[in-house]
């Protein structure tokens, strides 16, 4: 893998890790916008079809952990058999869409797949990176999910109207072939996951440093809970409470998935250029609670740009939460199964939100319900980041991913 020559970085695995977080996002939002349309030929219940969402993390709850274990030993094999399942979960959901129970059982075939991705890219993509660019390609892979959004939404915008949702699952299918075959390229070539640039293996957790990374796991469960729940619902609420056509909620939730990735990248740059983390991780937070307090009260344009400016907090947030293995353990010892302990709660909050939305819709009088609660959640990750960004980022994140 060619490395670039003034600080060892292997571009070409960071964009491939990027590509495998694209694939997993892609895979599993490929559902949101054409939710509706499945919702209304199919008849499905409301908790199922946000169980179609959550059981990717619930599969991830499970297999995080042990994943990053047998990542960091079988590599590209296990990114392979990730695609494997993908198309196998596609095909079924594709063959039998009028079974819920079904489709459910092709979603967590799927599932598999996304929780051995979302820790093989970022943990590939941080292992190709130099001293100079770790907190670069923390930005850059916390795109992967923004990115999945985009393009699934760009995939549904042409079909979203006619109804035609196996269109995307097509096309999904069209994507995970061809990640399939550049990650065989790849191992044809000898090129395995990198190790740290010590030459060693990654070094097993202490017990101060397992405690840092459970609690980032638990600030990304919260995040990650009123993110992944809202964007999972967004196309229903602007389609049943703002009256806006299956496409036009295609269009307007992409502007926040839009801002996220822009601001992703620009946060990783901040990064490499010194950015403090304590401002940008509590901060983030702290905009997105008063973003929830701030949607009752708004409308129209001045409720999309209190949309995009959700997008933008959001967009800095993972960036922080992707460097903190890096921070914790340090560049030369991270590996896969910090990044499982890591993702583990970011599956937890996957699993609850999209349940947690339609809980409050039906059970406790509506979209008023959501947005106190959702800013509770963000607050409480809030307190969290604080506490990290004390103890871990002191020096600045700048600083510390170049150690």
């Amino acid at each position: 893998m060619k490395a670039s020559k003034d600080d060892g970085t292997r571009w070409e695995g960071v964009g491939f890790g990027l590509s495998l977080g694209v694939l997993a996002t892609l895979n599993q939002y490929k559902l949101p916008p054409v939710l509706q349309i499945l919702l209304e030929r199919y008849d499905y219940d409301r908790v199922l079809a946000g169980g179609f969402m959550s059981v990717y993390a619930l599969v991830g709850l499970l297999l995080s952990v042990p994943a990053g274990r047998a990542l960091d030993r079988f590599g590209f094999r296990l990114v392979e058999a990730a695609c494997a399942l993908f198309a196998a979960g596609s095909l079924l959901t594709l063959a039998w869409p009028e079974s819920g129970a079904l489709v459910l059982v092709g979603r967590a075939l799927e599932g598999v797949g996304y929780t051995l991705l979302a820790i093989a890219g970022p943990a590939l993509a941080n292992r190709s990176a130099g001293p100079a660019q770790v907190g670069f390609v923390a930005g850059i892979m916390a795109t992967w999910v923004p990115v999945g959004q985009l393009v699934a939404n760009g995939i549904a915008l042409p079909f979203a109207n006619a109804g035609n949702w196996q269109a995307v699952w097509l096309a999904a299918l069209a994507f995970t072939l061809a990640v399939f075959l550049w990650s065989r390229r790849m191992r044809r070539r000898g090129v395995g996951f990198a190790p740290p640039p010590n030459g060693g293996r990654p070094g097993a957790l202490g017990q101060a440093e397992r405690r840092s990374l459970v609690l980032a796991s638990l600030v990304f469960l919260l995040f990650s809970g009123q993110y992944i729940g809202f964007m999972s619902w967004l196309n229903q609420y602007l389609v049943a409470a703002q009256g806006l056509s299956a496409a036009g909620a295609v269009g307007a939730a992409s502007v926040a998935a839009g801002a996220v990735l822009v601001f992703n990248v620009l946060t990783g740059a901040a990064f490499r250029a010194g950015l403090p983390l304590a401002p940008a991780f509590v901060g983030s937070l702290v905009i997105e609670a008063a973003a929830w307090l701030a949607v009752p009260h708004v409308e129209g344009l001045v409720g999309l740009g209190v949309l995009a400016l959700y997008g933008v907090a959001c967009g800095v947030t993972p960036v922080c939460l992707f460097a903190m293995p890096a921070l914790i353990v340090g560049r030369e010892r991270v590996g896969a199964g910090a990044f499982g302990v890591l993702m583990r709660g970011r599956n937890v909050g996957v699993l609850a939100g999209p349940l947690l939305v339609p809980l409050l819709l039906e059970r406790l009088g509506g979209w008023d319900t959501v947005w106190p609660v959702f800013g509770a959640l963000t607050l409480g990750a809030g307190l969290g980041a604080a506490w990290l960004a004390t103890h871990v980022g002191r020096d600045g994140a700048g600083q510390a991913l170049r150690r």
